[in-house]
């Protein structure tokens, strides 16, 4: 039952209690003060002429005051019940007719991936799934919340994903999986349900607090995803690769040959130079196939861009090679060997992150605005007084883990202002955000969404290989059946696409020497690397 249809149901039953009310009073009234005994049939005639305004009763006119007295509430309680069912009732039905129509079950999908239902992170799998040409469908309970979700162009049914008739209409029998991603106890009760209605498809669940895992499980969801503790512990790792030559996050591709992630460091001996001035390639003796300058990646990158604090180089070569590139993004100026890091906020975010720099034996002071167990310092971060009794100051890093990009954003600011040399670390919940904290100052920006969805579909994508989940860029491993017979120059993907073929892995053997005249032949698995908007055009054009 929906909005309009209780509110429906609540105002006939007043309606009618009143009107009963009031013929019992009428009834009473007129044998009473008019000495007219009639029947309860009767008075409740008069009532009903009273509210409807279509007569003013058979027995009019009435000589008692207290009568006359009774017909003026009745009068006005009819007028305020009528312009009262303009609102409540009228109006909701007339935009209800004029609104858009949302389904309310799929129409011939098979294979699909039923979604219950729509949060912030939806956004980075839709994409995900969309890249890989996988068909979903997303279950919501919310009447509005289904209709602008599908006046913006997703595939939406309004339907209830905790009752079985909800699932069934989303056809989950013949889905290749259901991902339930809303609050914890929620997700459990629609777990329960999927087993219920299908109990043969893959359901995963996404859950915020790490330690329900095992009630999800015990509902029987296949796989239980928890992308905070991943997140926080990534962000914790750019700060103890940042004080050793350790490559942290590099993904291997093959024996001996990894892509990595690698930011410039406050006070690099790179920063100020441009691409083609820096003999990267000369002196670390690896290729740069693409790079972050203010948010926005570039693949290939501009030989005359200059490299800035902010930039992120995405690079390939041997782990020596990639290690002598590593040196060269540190810092000159100002080298923290050890020094302080302030985690800012103790959520699921900031505890991994936390927990991680206490593993790696990092010291770290903890800032959250609740008074807790671990907390180091109680106040709010996006404040100096706070910031300074924490010892910003003297600090090496400040790994940003609030739940609100809005104060993310404030508290990038402020920091940058009292200690311009700091390197800053953040999480953001939406990927929108992401452009706007590089713009305030940020050094290394990771967004909660982006990592989600990732997570999501490589679970849900068992077929298909992806490699990076934590890091701004995605690498795959994929066929490209389209691409057999052509060079990679001939096939331009990095012109098509944005993307950058960084190795090809045949009949088992890694190729890493990928030049444009390597030709791709028939089984083939090719290695890309790039975002995940150009992953997906990589897969609808040459997939």
């Amino acid at each position: 039952m929906d909005k309009w249809q209780r509110r429906t149901v609540y105002y006939s039953v007043a309606l009618v209690g009143v009107m009963f009310v009031y013929a019992v009073l009428y009834h009473h009234g007129m044998r009473l003060f008019e000495g007219e005994s009639q029947s309860f049939l009767h008075a409740l005639q008069v009532v009903v002429e009273t509210f409807t305004t279509t007569g003013y009763g058979s027995d009019a006119p009435w000589e008692s005051a207290e009568m006359n007295a009774l017909v003026i509430v009745m009068d006005l309680t009819g007028v305020i019940l009528i312009f009262m069912a303009l609102p409540v009732l009228a109006f909701p039905l007339l935009e209800e007719m004029l609104s858009t129509t949302v389904p309310r079950a799929v129409d011939d999908l098979d294979d699909h991936v039923v979604v219950c239902s729509y949060t912030s992170r939806t956004d980075a799998l839709v994409t995900e799934l969309d890249s890989w040409g996988v068909d979903y469908v997303i279950v919501e309970p919310d009447r509005e919340r289904a209709t602008d979700q599908y006046e913006e162009g997703y595939e939406v049914i309004h339907a209830d994903p905790e009752s079985t008739a909800g699932l069934e209409r989303a056809d989950l029998a013949a889905a290749r999986a259901l991902v339930a991603d809303g609050p914890d106890r929620k997700d459990a009760s629609i777990v329960l349900t999927a087993q219920e209605v299908a109990e043969d498809v893959p359901v995963i669940s996404v859950v915020e607090d790490p330690d329900r895992a095992p009630y999800h499980r015990l509902a029987g969801a296949d796989d239980v995803l928890s992308p905070r503790p991943l997140l926080g512990e990534s962000l914790a790792s750019k700060v103890t690769t940042s004080v050793s030559t350790d490559l942290g996050e590099a993904i291997e591709i093959g024996d001996d040959f990894e892509i990595a992630e690698l930011p410039l460091q406050r006070g690099s001996q790179l920063v100020g130079t441009t691409l083609s001035r820096s003999g990267l390639r000369e002196r670390a003796g690896v290729n740069v196939i693409g790079a972050w300058f203010d948010g926005e990646f570039e693949s290939p990158p501009d030989p005359d861009a200059t490299l800035t604090h902010g930039t992120i180089l995405l690079v390939t070569g041997r782990e020596e090679q990639l290690g002598r590139l590593k040196e060269l993004t540190r810092s000159e100026v100002r080298r923290f060997d050890r020094g302080e890091t302030l985690v800012v906020g103790y959520g699921q975010v900031g505890q991994a992150s936390a927990g991680a720099l206490d593993d790696a034996g990092l010291p770290a002071t903890v800032i959250d605005r609740r008074e807790r167990p671990g907390v180091d310092v109680v106040g709010d971060a996006s404040e100096a007084e706070t910031l300074e009794a924490a010892g910003i100051d003297d600090a090496r890093s400040v790994i940003l883990a609030l739940p609100d990009d809005t104060t993310t954003e404030f508290a990038t600011l402020v920091i940058r202002d009292l200690s311009p040399e700091t390197e800053v670390i953040a999480r953001v919940e939406e990927a929108t955000s992401v452009r706007k904290m590089y713009r305030a100052g940020a050094d290394y920006v990771l967004s909660l969404a982006t990592v989600s969805g990732r997570m999501i579909a490589s679970t849900v994508l068992e077929d298909e290989d992806v490699l990076s989940l934590e890091q701004q860029v995605e690498v795959i491993r994929t066929h490209a059946p389209k691409l057999v017979g052509q060079t990679l120059d001939e096939a331009l993907v990095r012109t098509k696409t944005g993307c950058t073929v960084v190795a090809v892995e045949r009949n088992g053997e890694v190729v890493t020497d990928v030049g444009p005249d390597v030709r791709i032949e028939d089984g083939d698995r090719l290695v890309i690397a790039g975002t995940d908007e150009g992953i997906q055009r990589f897969n609808e054009l040459l997939g």
